[in-house]
C-alpha cells in the first residue's frame, strides 16, 4: 500500500486536476490516501484538494522539506510516495512501484519529461534516465520505503532548496536508488516565466553554489533575485 504526499503553496490551478488523476489510474486499490500538506495558501488550493478526495492537512512550517515530513508523519502506509503539485506520473506508476519494491529497490524516482516540447527541455530530461544525482529533480517524484524514510530523518528541514537533492545522498547510504525508465510529466511554467536558457542557468547557478558550500540564505536569496516566481 502506498500514501501519497503532495506539498502545496498556492497550487490551485493544479491540485485538483492531480488528485482525479491518481485516483482514477489507482485500478487496484493500491493507495491508502492522498495527503496534501499545505504551507499557507492563499487562494484555493486547500479547498480544491479537499473536494478531490485528498487529506488535507496545514503544515506547522512552511517549506517544501518541512512540509513533506509533516505528510509523513501522518501516513499510514509502508511505502511513501513524495509528488510535486503539477507533476503527473505515468499511468503505470502504482504498479511501477510495486514492482521495484518486489524487487528489492526501497527507493526510487521516475524519469522527467516536461508539458513543453522545446529541445532544450528535452534534452535535459533525457539525461535523466541516469542513476547520477546531478540528473536529479524533485519534480522527478520520490517513493521510498517508510522505515528507511524514518531511518534516514526524512527530509532535512534546514534546506529550503536542494532538499530533493540532499535526501536522495542520503538514501544512496543505505540503499541502491532505483531510476524507473518512464517519465513523470511536470509543468514548465517556470521555464516559460523567466526564459528557457535563463532558467536553465540559474538552476546550475545555485546547484554550484550549493555544492560549493555556500548558505541557504544565500542560495535563497540570489534565487529569489534571479527568479520570477512566488514558492521560495
Amino acid at each position: 500500500m502506498i500514501s501519497i504526499i503532495i506539498p502545496t503553496f498556492n497550487e490551485e490551478k493544479t491540485i485538483g486536476n492531480t488528485i482525479n488523476y491518481l485516483r482514477k489510474n489507482d485500478r487496484n486499490g493500491l493507495i491508502t490516501e492522498v495527503i496534501v500538506v499545505d504551507g499557507g495558501s492563499v487562494d484555493s488550493t486547500v479547498d480544491e484538494a479537499s473536494s478531490g478526495s485528498a487529506i488535507v492537512c496545514i503544515s506547522p512550517n512552511k517549506g517544501r522539506a518541512a512540509q513533506m515530513n509533516f505528510g509523513a508523519s501522518q501516513a499510514t502506509a509502508s511505502i511513501l510516495y513524495f509528488l510535486h503539485a503539477d507533476t503527473i506520473p505515468p499511468a503505470t506508476f502504482l504498479a511501477d512501484i510495486k514492482q521495484e519494491i518486489y524487487n528489492g529497490h526501497k527507493a526510487g524516482c521516475f524519469m522527467l519529461q516536461f508539458d513543453h516540447s522545446h529541445w532544450f527541455l528535452s534534452a535535459n530530461c533525457w539525461f535523466t534516465r541516469f542513476n547520477i544525482n546531478f540528473f536529479r529533480f524533485g519534480d522527478q517524484s520520490l517513493f521510498i520505503d517508510r522505515q528507511l524514510f524514518k531511518t534516514i530523518n526524512g527530509f532535512n528541514e534546514t534546506l529550503i532548496v536542494m532538499e530533493d537533492q540532499e535526501i536522495i545522498r542520503r538514501i544512496k547510504k543505505y540503499e541502491p536508488f532505483k531510476v524507473i525508465k518512464k517519465p513523470v510529466t511536470t509543468s514548465a511554467r517556470k521555464y516559460l516565466d523567466n526564459g528557457i536558457y535563463k532558467t536553465q542557468f540559474i538552476f546550475f547557478y545555485i546547484w554550484t553554489l550549493y555544492y560549493l558550500g555556500f548558505s541557504q540564505e544565500t542560495l535563497v536569496r540570489t534565487y529569489r533575485k534571479l527568479m520570477y516566481q512566488d514558492k521560495v
